[in-house]
């Protein structure tokens, strides 16, 4: 077991406990290696962080811009959708399982309603 903490640590820990001063500078050698080792996973675990937060930043950005296209598309849908096209789709949302078209109706440009070919005479 000595051989083993001395060749991965490289310090010897004596197991006979025969010199307290040995036992002593063993135990100060072991707390400064465990604490260099926290030290080295505390400054990987920042730097993971630090990279996952920048993704996110990033994504965050991505979504913000797709919402506001999605907003201002929505905005020109309904501009140039009549009043019974809004409550149709309206109830749709609200009883989405009567319908198997969904959200497929707005992705339709809006067309007036046909007039019929009536000459004044």
């Amino acid at each position: 077991m000595n051989s083993l903490a001395s060749s991965v640590f490289g310090i010897s820990i004596p197991v006979d406990g025969d010199e307290d001063s040995a036992s002593g500078a063993s135990v100060v050698a072991i707390d400064n290696k465990i604490e260099q080792a926290m030290d080295l996973v505390k400054s990987h675990l920042m730097y993971a962080v630090r990279e996952e937060v920048e993704v996110l930043k990033e994504q965050i950005k991505e979504l913000v811009e797709r919402n506001s296209l999605l907003e201002r598309e929505n905005a020109l849908l309904k501009s140039l959708s009549n009043s019974d096209q809004l409550s149709q789709l309206s109830a749709q949302q609200a009883n989405p399982s009567s319908t198997s078209q969904g959200p497929a109706v707005l992705a339709q440009p809006a067309q007036p309603p046909q007039q019929p070919n009536v000459s004044s005479a």
